[in-house]
């Protein structure tokens, strides 16, 4: 292997999500499924995924992109955790689709559309509307209103590391967190400029700054500045205007995410760190086989090879593919 530059890290642009037993990784509009199956093989799946009002100007617009990004990575995260259950529960859902007289592909549609729509208003009622019903308990014994927005930001906070504490308890949420932790690092092993292997991968750290756990910490945190402000005496006009808020708080957010991964100075080590802390509750070390996973779904999509040789100058002969650096 031969060594041109010298790069402390450098941005790759691929992204990607936990599924049940398995690791999605995107990179522009090409995104990869990798699974490993009941019989131990590795399953993968290549498609491509455009996103809502695809060629629109409107999705490239500061603290607008960040709407629709997130939109769009609700749906294909639930399109992937459906394929990645597909697997381990392929016979029953046959068997009950044809009972039902509607096509697998029908009864997958109707099913993410709905998962989708369910996940969304039970996170607003958890972390929006509960949040503020209990600190608003505390508005008698509390009489500036500063106070009670920022205590209720405090219990947003809270709710938020408790549901993800909580969750990690059951056995799936378990794995799902050490195949989480197996995408960031082979994001991270790629990043760093190590060639991608099981022993480089296993080297590097689990926690990323452009992780989706820091995205929804930046969404509470920039949720407690901007509450702060809504002054109006009506309880119920307080609730709507949050819910109408979440939109402006997730293009914040997003904006954010986005600066700290394609920078690293001090500022942006600061703003990241907390994300990175609660990332240590939703990232788990993985084992080999989750990595050879993660490796396969990454593969799919990125050419790492060309990668780390136009951004560290390395030349990585086939002969040396499984060698470390």
């Amino acid at each position: 292997m031969k060594q041109m530059a010298k790069k402390s890290r450098c941005y790759s642009g691929i992204g990607g999500q936990a599924v049940l037993e398995g690791i999605m990784m995107k990179n522009g509009e090409s995104y990869a499924v990798a699974v490993r199956k009941p019989d131990g093989e590795i399953a993968v799946e290549l498609e491509n995924y455009q996103g809502v009002l695809h060629g629109k100007k409107i999705k490239e617009v500061p603290f607008i992109r960040g709407i629709f990004n997130f939109v769009d990575s609700l749906i294909l995260g639930n399109k992937c955790l459906m394929f990645s259950a597909s697997f381990y529960d392929e016979e029953e859902e046959e068997t009950q689709d044809a009972k039902r007289g509607v096509t697998r592909e029908g009864a997958e549609k109707l099913m993410m559309s709905a998962v989708t729509v369910i996940s969304v208003i039970l996170a607003i009622g958890i972390f929006v509307v509960l949040p503020y019903y209990i600190s608003s308990l505390f508005a008698d014994y509390i009489h500036n209103r500063s106070l009670v927005t920022i205590l209720e930001g405090g219990i947003r906070i809270l709710i938020f590391l408790v549901y993800v504490s909580a969750i990690s308890l059951m056995k799936d949420i378990r794995r799902l967190y050490r195949y989480h932790g197996a995408e960031h690092k082979c994001i991270n092993c790629i990043e760093r400029g190590r060639p991608l292997t099981v022993r480089n991968a296993m080297r590097s750290s689990r926690l990323h700054k452009r992780c989706g756990t820091s995205f929804l910490f930046f969404v509470l945190f920039v949720s407690i500045i901007l509450f702060f402000f809504i002054r109006v005496e009506s309880p119920w006009q307080r609730i709507l205007y949050r819910v109408l808020l979440m939109p402006v708080i997730a293009g914040i957010s997003y904006e954010i995410i986005r600066l700290a991964g394609r920078s690293n100075n001090i500022f942006v080590r600061i703003l990241s760190a907390p994300g990175m802390l609660v990332q240590r509750l939703t990232t788990k070390e993985p084992d080999e086989d989750m990595v050879e996973v993660a490796i396969a779904a990454v593969e799919a999509v990125f050419d790492w090879k060309t990668y780390l040789h136009d951004n560290f100058g390395y030349e990585i002969p086939e002969s040396t593919r499984q060698e470390d650096d």
